[in-house]
């Protein structure tokens, strides 16, 4: 399974970003997609997730409500729609995939893309 991540940018507080997530190669017939993020010297943070069939969702509780995590089939990808950023969203940000469907379970993801640096300016 490969993931490609893009979207990442500059942006002031109060806007929005897009992040998008290109999954391709042997995917399996179950499987969740997530999204990260990491600031430099701290722990990678959870921030949501999706199934494979697009009808689960969990979220941080940092951006809930400001943060929507959505599939599309036909296109492969799992985008991460970011709205009324904050300086404190600023992070790397990196989707995952791993092959349980248990979005809440917020381990086990064994399959990474590259980052996608995010800037939130106050």
């Amino acid at each position: 399974v490969q993931l490609q991540a893009s979207g990442g940018g500059l942006v002031q507080a109060g806007g929005s970003l897009r992040l998008s997530c290109v999954v391709s190669g042997q995917t399996f017939s179950t499987y969740t997609v997530g999204w990260f993020r990491q600031v430099p010297g701290e722990y990678r943070e959870f921030v949501a997730a999706v199934s494979w069939n697009y009808d689960t969702t969990y979220y941080a509780d940092s951006v809930k409500g400001r943060f929507t995590i959505s599939g599309n089939n036909a296109k492969n990808t799992v985008d991460l729609q970011m709205n009324s950023l904050k300086p404190e969203d600023t992070a790397v940000y990196y989707c995952a995939a791993k092959r349980d469907v248990v979005v809440r379970i917020t381990g086990n993801y064994a399959y990474w893309g590259q980052g996608t640096q995010v800037t939130v300016s106050s």
